[in-house]
């Protein structure tokens, strides 16, 4: 009896683990065109919204994992502000950054204009089994020996970067150390990871002003599964992913 249950108990493991490594969802776009009725400007008269629509193993399942990836949730974004109010927005589009082993990872990208044009840009991991967003807090350990791990990274970014900026003709400032006094990557920081099969990036946005965006660092800081080991939990989502 006892080696049916445990058979029974293999079985059941096995299965979940392979519907895991084999889970994946279909994300199609559903782009629509909203019309301002009082537009600011001409220019402002509409904007495109692609929303990223999910199908999944069950209706329910297919709204949750929508929801979790949806630019309301994740920017947030209030679209009944943006076409009475606020009207910065002019294009808002999505790309998936990976999609198996019951993870996915999508990258939701909104660009619009006020005194000047701007945009950004921010990344969001699901669990597609069960439809919920991956929080760091959820699939990594020692978050204070990552940060310290990832603020090395963005040490070395910002040398680099004021390094170049000095051999600038173009730049005025006295002292381009000036632009990163506020950088500083902190645990609330881990929040916008992004996956792919090699491993997983981590975005900060140094907030640059707009005149020398162009001289901003791309704070896109890159590990390995294998770099990442020691900080993945055993059992949980990224632990999928990594094997």
């Amino acid at each position: 009896m006892k080696t049916r249950y445990l058979f029974i108990t293999l079985f059941a493991i096995a299965a979940f683990a392979g519907l895991a490594q084999s889970q994946k969802v279909v994300v199609t776009g559903n782009k629509v065109t909203y019309i301002r009725p009082k537009p600011l400007a001409d220019f402002k008269k509409t904007f495109t919204i692609n929303h990223p629509v999910v199908t999944a193993a069950t209706q329910s399942l297919s709204v949750k994992i929508e929801s979790a990836i949806s630019f309301q949730k994740v920017i947030p974004l209030d679209i009944a502000e943006e076409v009475n109010e606020i009207q910065w927005l002019e294009n808002a589009d999505y790309e998936v950054l990976y999609n198996d082993n019951g993870a996915l990872c999508v990258a939701l990208s909104i660009e619009g204009s006020g005194a000047y044009p701007s945009g950004s840009t921010k990344t969001v991991v699901v669990d597609t089994l069960i439809g919920d967003r991956v929080k760091p807090a959820d699939t990594f350990k020692n978050l204070s020996g990552l940060v310290a791990l990832v603020k090395k990274s963005q040490k070395a970014e910002i040398a680099k970067t004021i390094k170049a900026i000095r051999k600038d003709p173009d730049f005025r400032d006295p002292d381009p150390k000036t632009l990163f006094i506020s950088a500083n990557f902190k645990t609330e920081d881990l929040d916008w990871f992004s996956i792919s099969n090699k491993g997983v990036t981590f975005n900060y946005d140094y907030g640059f002003p707009h005149v020398i965006q162009a001289l901003q660092p791309d704070g896109k800081f890159f590990f390995s599964w294998k770099q990442l080991k020691p900080y993945i939990k055993a059992g949980s989502l990224l632990s999928r992913v990594a094997r």
